[in-house]
């Protein structure tokens, strides 16, 4: 019975971790504006809750439980730490809303998310926050997404929740006139976010799956919240189409699909038809931006495998608009495998030639995946197989490595 307890206390908070850290978090810090300190305080929370609840039973509000315990044990640092009237303060701050906190806990993840996109903070740091303080990721994976080491992303992490506290940044959704400034980084981390989850196709990893459903949700909220915003509407409709085709990814015996071969009667329908109409939504603001492209350029690849339409000229015209907007070295590897299908493979391998020494390609595995199928196709087969060997070297998904193992042993 006591095994049954812990299991069943165990997976109750995973599930209130999966899907509220990020709301809990915003909650502890929007009166303190310590976020490193709401981490430490939720943490302690969880892991009191791993050694009560077997005992005395699961809250029927997790959620709560794990807000006042971690309110109590904030309040017990501040007194350790502080003294006089910042103490005072301080204790004020946290005791606010305390009484309250049975009730069901307010979502204030848009003024966390706005927070950590405070024009005060680094640009390049920004993205990485949201994803680590609203949706509770570690930092080695958002190193991954953002191509650097754990250890340097870590540091850049602590510094910026550093600079929130002492600069007093404001946790509060900004006003209609500071938008612009702040938008770009919030859409940026919210994509971040569906991206790691999405290298989980299989939904294997339950962290990842979550993620990407996290991500649509915050999208979501940042629609409702600006209706009249043609680039959440945009990244909204980029994230449905792709989601939409999560079944697709693989067969079944789990093996992965690129998207020419993908069974298009498994695709999420209804989605697509969302996708659309957010798209068309966004189009009558007559303000093309980087999501609205690339959710078009998602557009366009669905009717062609719907269709079987050749429309590669305007995938091309697409991504041309694309790399002019972002100047991005992926979106210039997306491009010229387009221009492999409407131009050939020479003009294509000329157009990896000139990124190959791209520092963010170095170790980006479609670089080398594409350089392989590319080399393959022009008869370069040792160049071809030695590609082969570092894509694979690089894919963390077994399925998308067996997927490289089967292409590379076809190579003649």
């Amino acid at each position: 019975m006591a095994a049954d307890a812990d299991t069943r206390a165990r997976e109750i908070a995973d599930a209130v971790a999966r899907r509220s850290y990020g709301k809990l978090v915003a909650y502890l810090a929007a009166h303190t504006r310590d976020v490193a300190a709401a981490e430490d305080a939720l943490s302690e929370a969880f892991a009191t809750a791993l050694e009560r609840w077997p005992v005395d039973g699961c809250p029927t509000n997790p959620e709560a439980w794990l807000l006042i315990v971690a309110r109590r044990r904030s309040i017990d640092v501040s007194r350790r730490r502080r003294k006089g009237e910042d103490v005072a303060m301080q204790l004020r701050a946290l005791l606010d809303g305390l009484a309250a906190a049975d009730a069901d806990v307010p979502d204030r993840r848009l003024a966390l998310l706005f927070a950590c996109a405070h024009p005060a903070l680094d640009a390049s740091v920004r993205a990485p926050l949201i994803l680590q303080v609203v949706l509770g990721l570690d930092a080695a994976p958002i190193a991954a997404a953002f191509l650097t080491s754990p250890s340097a992303m870590s540091k850049r992490l602590v510094r910026a929740k550093q600079k929130i506290r002492r600069a007093g940044i404001p946790f509060e959704v900004p006003d209609r006139d500071e938008w612009p400034a702040r938008l770009d980084a919030v859409l940026d981390a919210i994509y971040a976010a569906f991206a790691e989850g999405w290298t989980d196709p299989g939904g294997i990893d339950v962290v990842r799956r979550e993620l990407t459903g996290e991500a649509i949700y915050l999208a979501r909220l940042l629609v409702e919240l600006l209706p009249g915003e043609p680039e959440a509407l945009g990244l909204l409709a980029l994230m449905l189409h792709a989601h939409a085709r999560r079944h697709a990814r693989r067969d079944a015996h789990g093996r992965y699909v690129p998207l020419a071969e993908q069974d298009t009667s498994r695709w999420d329908a209804p989605m697509i038809d969302e996708a659309e109409a957010l798209l068309s939504r966004a189009s009558a603001f007559g303000a093309i931006g980087r999501y609205q492209l690339e959710g078009a350029l998602q557009s366009a690849h669905v009717h062609r495998c719907r269709t079987g339409t050749d429309n590669w000229n305007v995938v091309v015209q697409f991504y041309d608009a694309l790399v002019a907007l972002t100047v991005s070295p992926v979106v210039a590897l997306n491009r010229a495998l387009a221009i492999a299908h409407r131009d050939g493979t020479a003009a294509a391998l000329a157009i990896l030639d000139r990124l190959a020494n791209e520092p963010a390609l170095a170790q980006y595995q479609p670089y080398w995946a594409a350089r392989a199928e590319l080399s393959a196709t022009a008869g370069a087969s040792d160049e071809a197989r030695r590609a082969y060997d570092v894509a694979i070297g690089l894919e963390r998904d077994e399925a998308v490595r067996a997927f490289l193992r089967r292409r590379q042993a076809a190579v003649r």
